[in-house]
């Protein structure tokens, strides 16, 4: 076999790539990324390597959650914010029902790129390149913004970089100190009817922290700031590789696009570009997991993506459907164990319970999200597994994109706010519910 580096997977088919009109423009691109500085740091990723170990043994829990795709208007200060406060929030309640740690993880600055299901798209009898995020092309239905453009890759780090930038700055200023839990409500929290329960949560959880302060006559510095960590679905291999290097002091090949780089179930062939590229970096790596995915198919993903067999490698992110979760599940579960390997498990119940409505609406029922995660979780208790996290779309935004949740929004209310590009996400208020339904049906 050829050794690996971070051009090997270009051997390997590659679906879902951007098809660029000039090579040289691609590679002068790619050549200046390459000289770019790191988004993040080995440091970092081997932290959070070392706590995904821990949610994998059930001693923490994995939080990761954000937009379907970003696009680059997102790096916009009160955007960023409302996403940090959303997972603060979140993490809150399941750290006050869980009693252990959350590592939070956004799906933000670098989910620039999406699969598609095909590689054109027809319009009234026009026919152009789907829109791919905008790490390839433009949304707008021209030829002009449908064509790849190399020169988006360097946008797309910037972005990131500056998203990145504003995250570690509120996370290091005391943004996320639990001592002042109200810097966390946005506008609409007092109109949700689970705002009562929130707030008595955090009262919970401030007094509890007066009470040890008081006891240690100090105050606890490390708890103004939190670790928050980024991921994104490694899609486009080229971007991916340009930022993939070796760093001193460390053996090996790093992502430093992100800290958790994961793959999707359409681009996880084991024979393709996608695990050839992943199979050779030191990240920790997901894979999404879904209907259809055989046996010897994730056995083969564990060999090649965990061959030392580290814990906190390697997470499975499954993704089956309210109704197909129960039949498809235990065995890869069971199928994972007789290896012997090392696998944090984790679920996303947004991915198989998609649907359009009769006016034309992409969207998703809360109460088969509520479903699917409250199977994942049953599921994994009878089969003496452990269900490490959750993996969500949502966003911090008032937005109205999925049906349901305790205000019972509707399809005639989906109009009101209806703005994602390409998949529904879960509003503020359908995530609280959903980090509380988590603690009701986890928490001791």
């Amino acid at each position: 076999m050829n050794p690996w580096h971070p051009k090997s997977w270009q051997q390997k088919p590659a679906l879902q790539q951007a098809n660029y009109p000039s090579q040289a423009a691609l590679d002068a691109t790619l050549e200046q990324l390459s000289l770019l500085p790191p988004l993040v740091t080995s440091w970092e990723i081997e932290s959070l390597k070392s706590q995904l170990a821990a949610a994998s043994r059930g001693e923490a829990f994995l939080l990761q959650g954000g937009d379907c795709a970003e696009n680059f208007s997102d790096c916009n200060a009160q955007i960023v914010t409302n996403k940090l406060k959303i997972l603060l929030q979140m993490s809150l309640l399941l750290i006050h029902g869980l009693n252990k740690p959350v590592i939070r993880v956004g799906r933000i600055a670098g989910q620039y790129a999406k699969p598609r299901s095909a590689d054109m798209e027809t319009v009234d009898g026009v026919t152009l390149p789907s829109y791919r995020g905008d790490l390839i092309n433009g949304p707008e239905f021209t030829e002009e913004a449908r064509v790849p453009d190399p020169v988006r890759l360097l946008r797309g780090y910037g972005r990131a970089a500056m998203t990145l930038n504003f995250i570690r700055a509120l996370s290091d200023c005391g943004f996320a100190d639990l001592h002042h839990p109200e810097n966390w409500d946005l506008d609409f929290v007092s109109h949700s009817p689970l705002a009562d329960l929130y707030h008595r949560v955090v009262n919970d959880l401030s007094n509890s922290l007066k009470f040890m302060e008081t006891l240690g006559s100090a105050k606890n510095n490390d708890l103004s700031r939190v670790q928050f960590f980024t991921s994104h679905e490694g899609l486009h291999l080229h971007y991916e590789q340009s930022l993939t290097r070796q760093v001193p002091n460390r053996s090996g090949y790093y992502n430093l696009t992100t800290h958790l780089p994961w793959i999707g179930f359409r681009t996880a062939a084991t024979t393709d570009a996608h695990i050839e590229y992943f199979s050779g970096i030191q990240n920790p790596v997901g894979v999404k997991v879904g209907p259809g995915m055989s046996e010897q198919w994730i056995q083969e993903l564990v060999e090649r993506l965990n061959p030392e067999n580290q814990a906190g490698k390697l997470l499975f992110i499954h993704r089956f459907g309210a109704g197909k979760i129960a039949k498809e599940l235990p065995g890869l579960i069971q199928a994972v164990k007789r290896t012997g390997g090392n696998v944090c498990w984790v679920s996303d119940p947004m991915h198989g319970n998609t649907e359009s409505t009769s006016s034309g609406y992409k969207t998703r029922r809360f109460d088969n999200i509520l479903s699917e995660l409250e199977q994942s979780i049953e599921i994994h208790q009878s089969e003496g597994s452990i269900l490490g996290g959750v993996h969500f779309e949502l966003t911090g935004d008032d937005v109205t994109e999925c049906i349901g949740g305790a205000r019972g929004l509707d399809e005639e209310g989906l109009k009101r706010a209806y703005k994602t590009q390409v998949d529904p996400r879960l509003n503020y208020e359908q995530a609280l519910e959903m980090a509380l339904a988590i603690t009701q049906k986890m928490g001791k």
